[in-house]
């Protein structure tokens, strides 16, 4: 089996996926040393894994729809960890504050929906 990276064999959805799932992870192994050495900040950081893990996948071609069925409650649970821990109301969106949240959970719902996609493809 070959398991050299198929850049030029990857469809613009997977393509799209990779680029997506990179946002995530880069945000989270960012936010992972600022959070500190706590089960939150662990938990950043294995979330960052779990992202590099299905980018991986797609680039590598191994085992893509298991990574696809995977990735959505993946990500569905760190939207949902998300809401819980921040409970985002108006006040909080309006100060600005949250960019980089935004631009994290805006990647995630996108993804979801991609990996649904490319699953059911």
């Amino acid at each position: 089996m070959d398991y050299r990276p198929k850049f030029p064999k990857l469809k613009l959805s997977e393509l799209s996926a990779v680029l997506l799932a990179g946002i995530t992870g880069i945000i989270h192994f960012y936010l992972a040393p600022q959070i500190g050495l706590n089960p939150l900040g662990i938990s950043f950081l294995i979330a960052g894994i779990g992202f590099t893990a299905l980018i991986a996948s797609i680039i590598f071609d191994y085992r893509k729809n298991l990574a696809y069925l995977l990735g959505i409650p993946f990500t569905l649970g760190q939207i949902a960890i998300w809401y819980y821990l921040n409970k985002p109301q108006l006040e909080f969106l309006i100060r600005g504050e949250p960019l980089l949240h935004a631009v994290d959970k805006l990647a995630q719902i996108i993804l979801v929906a991609l990996l649904i996609y490319l699953y059911h493809k």
